[in-house]
């Protein structure tokens, strides 16, 4: 049903610095491809399932008013804009779609154009939305990025080669010490014994 399938960052162990790349955030929530009309909006987990829940963020999406695929993060934010993961799995706070990509724009399938190409026509189609963060990227400055996504514990970066077409080339490089993994792999094992 759905033909848009999320590209998957190859994990590495270590920042690095590169001109023909680009370096973004990563935002720790659930990952999402939002497939928007004026009249529907359907949010779409990397595992191809519907999110049922997030029905106002849903709702403040279709107001783009085109019909779009973006790729990015569902994710609920603090007051000092970082993303808090408990808060957003247990339906807490208002949350936002952290937009770092656009798949398809009004029936023109943009995946074949290069990276910053789609990132100029996704800052076009998500211009001054309130419930869209549009991710701002850095050049060439990997290892900087890194340090300050560390120093303010944050997930960590994507590295996107520029000219790239959709999914090619991109590497999570991720916080070893990013708090908000500690016990993380506990609670997702328990919910997965309490399921079955």
């Amino acid at each position: 049903m759905y033909p848009f399938r999320p590209a998957d960052p190859i994990q590495r162990r270590g920042p690095f610095d590169d001109p023909r790349f680009i370096y973004e955030l990563k935002h720790d929530g659930f990952r999402a491809l939002a497939h928007i009309t004026p009249n529907d909006c359907r949010l779409i987990s990397r595992r191809g399932n519907v999110y049922k829940s997030f029905s106002s963020l849903r709702e403040s999406l279709m107001s783009l008013k085109c019909e779009t695929v973006l790729d990015g993060e569902i994710v609920v934010l603090d007051g000092t804009g970082r993303p808090q993961f408990y808060e957003l799995l247990r339906r807490r706070g208002e949350p936002i779609f952290y937009a770092f990509d656009v798949l398809m724009l009004d029936g023109q399938d943009l995946r074949s154009l290069p990276l910053l190409e789609r990132k100029n026509i996704l800052r076009r189609v998500v211009r001054k939305h309130r419930r869209i963060l549009y991710a701002r990227h850095f050049e060439q400055n990997g290892c900087d990025l890194f340090r300050l996504a560390c120093d303010q514990d944050l997930e960590g970066i994507v590295a996107k080669r520029r000219d790239a077409v959709y999914g090619e080339d991109w590497f999570k490089i991720r916080n070893p010490n990013y708090s908000q993994y500690e016990g993380r792999q506990e609670l997702f094992e328990k919910r997965v014994k309490t399921a079955v």
